[in-house]
C-alpha cells in the first residue's frame, strides 16, 4: 500500500528556495535536477523507511538526493496508522545539524 505524500510549509518554502538558487527557472540543466528533487521527495510514498534514522533524532528519517556538494536531505517523519508521509525540511547537507523542532 501505498502512502501519502504532505509537505509542511516549511518544506514548501525549502523547495522554492532551492529552485531559486539553483535557477532553476532558467537553466535546464538545473530544472532537470530540481525535478529529480521533486521525484525523490514523491518516491517516499513507496516504502518510506527506506530512509535512515537521521543523527538527530530516531523518530525521523532522511532520504539523500544528490551528490558532493549538491547534497540534500529531505527529512520526514512517517505515520503508519494513517500511511502519511510528513515531509518537515529540505536542507543542503552541510548545514548545520538540523534540530527536529526546527520545522517551523
Amino acid at each position: 500500500m501505498t502512502y501519502r505524500v504532505e509537505l509542511t510549509e516549511r518544506a514548501i518554502r525549502d523547495l522554492r528556495g532551492i529552485f531559486q538558487v539553483i535557477d532553476a527557472e532558467n537553466t535546464a540543466q538545473a530544472a532537470s535536477w530540481f525535478n529529480g528533487l521533486e521525484t525523490s521527495v514523491l518516491s517516499l510514498e513507496e516504502h518510506p523507511a527506506r530512509g535512515a534514522a537521521v543523527a538527530e533524532s530516531g523518530s525521523l528519517h532522511q532520504l539523500l538526493y544528490g551528490r558532493r556538494r549538491n547534497l540534500y536531505r529531505i527529512i520526514y517523519a512517517i505515520d503508519d496508522a494513517n500511511r502519511i508521509v510528513s515531509v518537515l525540511h529540505i536542507r543542503h547537507g552541510a548545514r548545520d545539524v538540523f534540530m527536529p523542532d526546527d520545522t517551523g
